[in-house]
């Protein structure tokens, strides 16, 4: 059974690299990843559910346990639902935050310290296993075109990677990079893009152009 999980998360592996590297996606970072065969990519059966949340959140502790932080090589976690289908953006995003909050509810570690929990807050981060991760859901109906991944994917990024950046004085020129490949493909970039601390990021998780006076529906339990 094992070895016909991994060989069913190699084919979703290929698929998605052939998203990211095939079509020359706009994210430069995840084109890195892709390359270097720095990424996690599991499969799990249905979006939004206790099970699925119990199982990502035990592969994400064993990410983080074999994580390199001293390293300048990036990885990312990815978490795919090959069997889901949704109707529209509006669905998804219900799902990715159904998931999101029972992966929180599921979580024993304290949330980490450096960002905030409160999801209308600005230093805001998703927190898992005591690490903040920055959430990008991705799917077949996506509006943007960048995020019209084959299947529903959760990206999971570590915050920390965002944090290496700006030390090694590359986060300004990386983000422009992205923004302008983004806006090349689509014609503009996605209204909901903020710098980290100028706006929730909640916003930005789903993909989708919320409202203004769109509510994170996520709910801390601290």
């Amino acid at each position: 059974m094992q070895s016909k999980n991994i060989h069913k998360e190699n084919e979703l592996a290929e698929r998605l690299e052939d998203f990211i590297l095939g079509n020359d996606h706009p994210c430069i970072m995840a084109q890195t990843v892709f390359k270097m065969k720095k990424t996690t990519i599991k499969r799990y059966h249905t979006l939004g559910t206790e099970a699925s949340a119990i199982e990502i959140y035990n592969d994400i502790k064993s990410y983080l346990t074999s994580y390199d932080f001293n390293s300048n090589e990036f990885q990312t976690f990815i978490a795919t639902f090959p069997e889901n289908s949704v109707a529209n953006e509006q669905e998804f995003e219900k799902l990715l935050w159904k998931q999101l909050q029972a992966i929180h509810e599921v979580d024993t570690d304290p949330w980490d310290a450096s960002v905030s929990s409160n999801p209308d807050d600005s230093k805001f981060s998703f927190s898992i296993g005591g690490e903040a991760f920055f959430i990008v859901g991705m799917h077949p109906q996506s509006s943007r075109k960048a995020r019209r991944t084959p299947f529903p994917v959760i990206v999971f990024n570590l915050h920390w990677q965002f944090e290496k950046l700006r030390k090694m004085g590359a986060y300004e020129r990386v983000r422009d990079t992205i923004r302008n490949r983004d806006k090349a493909l689509q014609g503009t970039i996605n209204p909901v893009l903020k710098d980290y601390g100028d706006d929730t990021e909640t916003k930005q998780y789903s993909g989708r152009a919320v409202e203004d006076d769109w509510k994170c529906p996520f709910h801390p339990s601290d």
